[in-house]
């Protein structure tokens, strides 16, 4: 019997700080441990701030990371071939302008494709599809015709119109990446981090001293009853506890004082706003070169139909 008590004496003694936290967390799940030491009401304040910025990271991430996906607006129905995405709509239209008969506009529009393809955006998608409807309605005028037809004007116009907006979509979209999404990335997965890192050091530090604390009562010991070795060891949990609570709140502040995540999120509203009024002075300039073009045809029109 004496050896027994010797023996768990001794593993008692022997008991590692994470089999001791391993010990009280199992106790406090089960509902079987005293009273647990409370964290200062600013720190637990703190943490509340900080689930609430990680939080925050992680919804505005998981939304705003379709920006780094160049089709997150590509319509999926769309069946565009290896040609379709061969040159810019810049490019096809040069060539046009130098072909002289139907043949070699056609091989304009097949000619060889760029080493990139272009971009698979719903702007640039909507400009392939229209210089390809000008460019089948210019082949199906009757040959002779001098007068270029209204639509595949209006067409190209607005093909090279929608290339434009969708190379501004690209720009917003890097400017994005940089300004915003790698400031954000950065808090969440290194700030935000740091922090989780901090507070738990803060719960291994409270697991640690409600145990050193634990072992001293066991059988019901009051504390006047502890011996010197259990006195000293709840000092030093107890000191390591405070040490690593005042460490945690630093930390945990500097990450919710910083202005860091509010530059960023200027950034991206900078972003949006200067590709928005790029794409609105774009689409009305168009919209008045291919009205122009429109009010002609329908003057025509009425002259034709007054002359019936």
């Amino acid at each position: 019997m004496d050896k027994f008590k010797a023996f768990t004496s001794t593993v008692s003694s022997s008991v590692t700080p994470f089999a001791a936290r391993s010990q009280q967390w199992f106790k406090e799940q089960t509902g079987n441990a005293e009273a647990q030491t409370e964290l200062p009401h600013d720190y637990v304040e703190l943490e509340v701030r900080i689930d609430a910025l990680k939080a925050t990271h992680q919804k505005l991430l998981a939304a705003t990371s379709q920006y780094a996906n160049e089709a997150y607006d590509y319509p999926p129905n769309m069946r565009e071939s290896f040609q379709d995405l061969g040159k810019s709509i810049g490019e096809k239209v040069s060539l046009l302008s130098k072909a002289g008969s139907a043949a070699e506009a056609q091989a304009a529009i097949t000619a060889q494709p760029s080493t990139k393809p272009q971009p698979k955006t719903f702007a640039h998608a909507i400009a392939r599809a229209s210089l390809a409807g000008s460019q089948a309605i210019a082949t199906a005028t009757p040959q002779g015709s001098s007068v270029e037809d209204p639509l595949a004007q209006g067409l190209e116009r607005f093909a090279i119109a929608q290339e434009k907006v969708g190379e501004a979509r690209l720009a917003q979209d890097e400017q994005i990446q940089t300004k915003f999404l790698s400031g954000w990335s950065t808090t969440l997965n290194i700030n935000l981090k740091s922090a989780d890192k901090a507070r738990t050091a803060v719960a291994n530090a409270r697991l640690q001293l409600d145990a050193a604390k634990s072992r001293a009562a066991a059988g019901g010991r009051h504390e006047e009853a502890f011996t010197e070795a259990q006195r000293k060891a709840i000092e030093q949990a107890e000191d390591n506890f405070v040490e690593k609570v005042d460490e945690a709140t630093g930390i945990m502040r500097n990450v919710l004082d910083t202005p860091e995540p509010l530059r960023n999120l200027v950034e991206l509203a900078k972003a949006q706003s200067e590709y928005h009024f790029r794409a609105g002075e774009i689409l009305e300039e168009v919209a008045k070169e291919v009205g122009e073009i429109q009010q002609s045809q329908e003057s025509a029109y009425a002259k034709r139909r007054s002359e019936v």
